[in-house]
């Protein structure tokens, strides 16, 4: 049985007729091959060998979230040094327009200039940001970004950030941060990437505190990063807890093992087969106003 199938007998055995995935990543191809080259070279922020599993071109990587039967994904893209992040927002925004099964997903730096590429990426029709603390190697509390926040607090609109210190940390990863950062903007909606691997209990503790702070669960739960990074078992029952607040994720294309090794780890962890239809599909479904 292929992986196509394999992933439909997944579906089926938890009655989800689509899946939404709201981490994967598209982004400009120049871009997307130096992010390639850094996994193969295993950079610094990756840590390890990291083979990518799905390295095919745009159109056939489209194609094949859709075999899955993945009803709706992002194009998470993210700067990594100051004037990129518009040109990202600008292919970002064309990209949505060709591939309606694309959420609209739009980026920020900390520069001069950011609240306002951000408004007019809302105005085009973004409706989720993305936010690397790690790879942009930024502070979420650097003075720049205050009215990006509370533009995005505003708007209601979610934003995945990548601020757990996993695969490596950075210089301003870690839960801190991004507590203050709630503190400042309570009612932000943040979905904290990874499930903020390796930090997941204080993670959890800031969904806890804060009811639009929602995790998603890109590579938690796989052997590749239960071998390193373990889900402590004492906050196993924390997952159903918040289960209106966990999402699915994957990191589709980069990631080193198949997609169907995710929607496994998921079930493996989970609490129940309601809570499998819930994170593969209800919750975003809720959470971005989808049928």
């Amino acid at each position: 049985m292929n992986e196509i199938d394999q992933v439909a007998q997944f579906r089926r055995r938890h009655g989800i007729d689509e899946l939404i995935d709201v981490h994967t990543h598209f982004m400009p191809k120049n871009v997307m091959d130096k992010v390639w080259e850094y996994f193969d070279t295993a950079g610094p922020l990756v840590g390890r060998t990291w083979p990518i599993t799905y390295r095919h071109t745009e159109e056939e990587r489209v194609e094949r979230l859709r075999a899955f039967g993945v009803r709706y994904f992002t194009s998470m893209l993210y700067p990594h040094r100051p004037e990129m992040a518009a040109w990202l927002n600008s292919w970002s925004a064309d990209f949505a327009s060709r591939t309606p099964d694309c959420l609209h997903t739009a980026t920020f730096y900390p520069e001069p200039g950011a609240a306002s590429y951000v408004a007019e990426a809302i105005s085009s029709g973004a409706v989720v940001f993305k936010s690397h603390i790690q790879v942009g190697d930024y502070t979420p509390l650097d003075p720049q970004l205050k009215d990006v926040w509370g533009l995005l607090e505003d708007e209601g609109l979610p934003i995945v950030v990548h601020c757990g210190s996993g695969p490596a940390p950075g210089t301003h990863t870690g839960p801190e941060p991004m507590a203050e950062l709630m503190r400042r903007y309570p009612n932000l909606a943040v979905i904290i990437a990874h499930m903020g691997m390796p930090e997941y209990e204080a993670f959890l503790d800031l969904a806890d505190e804060y009811p639009r702070v929602h995790l998603d669960t890109t590579m938690a739960f796989t052997d590749f990063v239960e071998a390193d990074m373990p889900f402590p078992e004492a906050a196993l029952p924390r997952l159903d807890t918040l289960r209106s607040r966990i999402l699915l994720g994957t990191d589709f294309p980069n990631i080193p093992y198949g997609y169907l090794h995710q929607l496994e780890a998921v079930e493996r962890f989970a609490p129940d087969s309601a809570w499998v239809r819930e994170v593969c599909h209800d919750n975003a479904a809720a959470l971005f106003g989808l049928g």
